[in-house]
């Protein structure tokens, strides 16, 4: 414990150097989580202060109340039974929301069956494709050998009794694009996308939560084929633990996961899940089992083609005076994709100022990218610092085999 401690008063050491690096900020917000919610807390309110981007901070609050929840701290009391003609939040939506009102004790059967009827979770159509991600050839090759070739082949793997559906863990630094591989994945597939965040999950209601995951297979069947995407899978899959009400809460969520994963009351037939984790090593090890989230991809820093088209895609229409993008991109090796966008985003508005003060338009140059490269610190070391005690010392059923292999061919130890 004395080591974790001095472990995170170095982070904490490092953003009050750095203190509007938003990446650090969100790494030592999660690191805490883990350990002293109550500081998250605190650092979560610093972290939007100083510029952090408003959907994450919503993002980590979420994570925050199920940090709660499983230390017990935050454990909703059990509210006493609602009259006839009373109000409970809709999930998925916030304390601003027009109340739904709670069915009378005989209508809650009824109430079980709307949960199959599709039309609560939005299903959108992606547009991009795997042939639109820029680099990540690794990454593809896996995707493909691991999960999408049989997919894509629906003739042969009937053939061999494999039946249209699947699941998936991505897993990686935070910021490397896991969510645009997802709707990438189902532009591939021709497939609808439900993407699920923890925040749309949460209820102070006993049992909301069961209600809304049972619904988001409801919708995805009757959708099918639909991809499922389960942003930030950690808090909402993580390990279930014993403890008190928190974790109790927790269990459920998990075991109700398990049911709709093994399809008990339903077939899930062209339903497919994705889910994407910063720290593989906390989900529960039931989902891992085979025959339900079995397969994995380890989505890592992106490359230098990936980079380049990441610059390129940020200044583009912007007054650039012929940077090197190329030079720019080298610069930027292990930074994650979020990293290179807070690297234009800090030169942007330095030529911005520098524009104001001599009332013309000064463009970006290299000069200017490389030293806004050269001031932040990449967030994915602290994330490869996290893992390496996950490597050496823990229990590996193959998920950290892409890892270890990184791991090498950059000479990390």
């Amino acid at each position: 414990m004395t080591n974790d401690a001095d472990f995170l008063e170095v982070i904490a050491a490092e953003v009050a150097q750095d203190p509007r690096n938003p990446a650090l900020r969100e790494d030592f917000v999660t690191l805490l989580l883990e350990s002293d919610p109550e500081r998250a807390a605190s650092e979560i309110d610093a972290f939007e202060a100083h510029g952090g981007d408003p959907a994450r901070a919503r993002v980590l609050r979420a994570r925050l109340v199920a940090a709660r929840l499983r230390s017990g701290r935050g454990a909703a009391p059990v509210e006493p039974a609602a009259p006839t003609g009373s109000t409970t939040p809709v999930p998925g939506q916030g304390s601003g929301a027009q109340p739904a009102p709670v069915p009378a004790p005989a209508d809650v059967d009824a109430e079980d069956d709307d949960l199959d009827q599709p039309g609560l979770w939005d299903a959108e159509r992606p547009s991009v494709t795997l042939a639109d991600v820029a680099g990540l050839a690794e990454v593809k090759r896996h995707l493909d050998a691991t999960f999408l070739a049989p997919l894509r082949n629906p003739e042969l793997a009937a053939a061999f009794g494999q039946k249209p559906g699947g699941s998936l863990l991505m897993y990686g630094p935070p910021g490397c694009g896991k969510t645009y591989i997802a709707k990438a994945i189902a532009g591939d597939l021709g497939a609808s996308f439900i993407h699920v965040t923890l925040a749309d999950l949460l209820s102070k209601y006993i049992g909301d939560s069961e209600k809304a995951i049972r619904s988001i297979f409801a919708d995805a069947r009757s959708a099918a084929p639909c991809v499922i995407f389960f942003d930030e899978f950690d808090a909402l899959g993580g390990r279930r633990t014993s403890g008190g009400g928190g974790s109790h809460a927790m269990r459920m969520i998990v075991t109700q996961l398990l049911e709709e994963l093994d399809g008990v009351t339903s077939e899930n037939d062209g339903v497919y899940f994705l889910a994407a984790t910063n720290r593989p090593w906390d989900i529960d090890p039931a989902l891992r089992r085979p025959g339900r989230i079995d397969k994995t991809v380890l989505v890592l820093p992106p490359d230098a083609v990936a980079r380049e088209a990441i610059l390129q895609g940020d200044l583009e229409g912007k007054p650039v005076d012929g940077a090197d993008i190329a030079a720019v991109a080298a610069a930027t090796e292990g930074f994650s994709g979020a990293d290179i966008a807070q690297v234009t985003k800090t030169a942007l508005q330095q030529s911005m100022q520098a524009s104001m003060q001599a009332g013309a338009i000064v463009p970006v140059s290299t000069e200017a990218l490389l030293a806004a490269a050269a001031d932040l610190t990449p967030s994915t070391t602290t994330w490869f610092d996290q893992v390496a005690p996950v490597i050496e010392y823990g229990v590996d059923d193959g998920t950290f085999e892409q890892l270890r292999a990184y791991r090498v061919r950059r000479g990390m130890r």
